[in-house]
């Protein structure tokens, strides 16, 4: 028996998919670029998303990054997939308006994908949106991403 690969699924579709995660939803993630071996996840900074110290807090980095490398695979794999694995490294804290993860796949392979991410810190200087104002990255990370078809 032949297996009928699964549709692949646009930006509108993954913002859905996204939509149907209570922790997205708490943290009001949104994806702006979604397809052809990449994604882009955004989150605003708002108090409730920082630390002590007034910097977004590095759990949140963390899903960004986690769930901007599933995203990403799931353009090469197709949407059934669970991320594996992933690390982060911190290199400045988060302190702008708004959070932006950038997420490619680097490798695909027939289960598994490996995913670099890029995490930026926003200012909103230019008024907003995902191409507009000044970018500090602040994080990168890598993660293995399989496909449970």
């Amino acid at each position: 028996m032949t297996e009928t690969p699964p549709e692949p699924i646009d930006l509108a579709m993954a913002q859905k998919v996204l939509d149907a995660q209570p922790f997205s939803r708490l943290v009001r993630a949104r994806i702006t670029r979604f397809g052809e071996g990449a994604a882009t996840l955004e989150i605003g900074a708002r108090e409730e998303l920082r630390q002590q110290n007034g910097f977004l807090h590095g759990g949140v980095l963390a899903y960004a990054a986690d769930n901007s490398i599933t995203f990403a695979a799931g353009t090469t794999l197709g949407p059934a997939v669970l991320t594996s694995g992933f690390s982060i490294q911190y290199v400045r804290p988060a302190t702008g308006a708004r959070l932006l993860a950038h997420a490619v796949v680097v490798h695909t392979g027939r289960r598994q994908a490996v995913v670099r991410c890029e995490l930026f810190s926003v200012t909103d200087e230019a008024g907003g949106g995902s191409d507009e104002g000044a970018r500090t990255l602040c994080a990168i990370a890598q993660g293995t991403v399989l496909s449970t078809a």
